[in-house]
């Protein structure tokens, strides 16, 4: 019998463990010099041309992408016969609603006074022209992308037919959350520490979600 997947699952814990101990950092006010530094280099540099593109790449994180490309996902396995293994998509809506627990119950005020217009939205009707609900911390456009993403690079170097489709797949998901990472800080819609936390809770569910699809993929063999 094939054991459980260990390097997945220690990645999960280590990353767990790394965003419970940065939560409680930045809770402590430990972020908040270094936040105001970067939020002001962000305003600096700030060009209104730069800012069009920077909406626009705000898309890439944005709600109603990232459960379009889920839903075509699942659709997907589901299609290939690996009904199982679209359960791991449900790690998507697990992740935002920790999200959400944290944003409810830190105190963490997003950067208003440096922010810009987000990314168009539905979400941007009932939150003033920023997805940033509640509170600020952790940024959910990182988390959400670091996760589907990434089980999206996963499931094109398990499945894709081409080569250099499935070599392509990490670096670009690397790319794409490069560029919301750095969207979030110069539309100043988020703290850096905001996006750090993100990309911590987003890779323990990329983790997660990893592991299980290398169980199943452990049966198959």
């Amino acid at each position: 019998m094939t054991g459980p997947p260990r390097r997945p699952l220690a990645a999960m814990a280590v990353c767990g463990l790394a965003f419970v101990a940065y939560t409680q950092i930045v809770t402590l006010g430990l972020m908040h010099g270094l936040d105001l530094e970067v939020a002001r280099l962000a305003a600096s540099l700030w060009r209104p041309r730069i800012g069009t593109v920077a909406a626009a790449v705000a898309l890439l994180g944005g709600p109603e992408l990232i459960v379009a490309l889920t839903l075509a996902m699942a659709l997907l396995l589901v299609r290939s016969g690996r009904r199982r293994a679209a359960w791991v998509l449900l790690a998507l809506p697990v992740a935002v609603a920790l999200e959400l627990v944290y944003k409810r119950t830190i105190f963490h005020p997003p950067p208003v006074r440096f922010a810009h217009s987000d990314g168009p939205s539905l979400v941007t009707i009932f939150a003033a022209g920023t997805l940033t609900l509640g509170g600020s911390y952790p940024s959910g456009h990182i988390m959400r992308a670091v996760l589907i993403y990434g089980c999206g690079a996963y499931l094109t170097r398990w499945l894709a037919p081409w080569g250099r489709v499935r070599r392509a797949a990490w670096p670009v998901m690397v790319s794409i959350v490069g560029m919301v990472a750095l969207d979030r800080i110069y539309l100043n819609v988020h703290w850096q520490s905001d996006v750090i936390g993100g990309i911590l809770l987003g890779g323990t569910a990329l983790a997660g979600a990893v592991a299980w699809l290398e169980a199943l993929r452990a049966v198959e063999r």
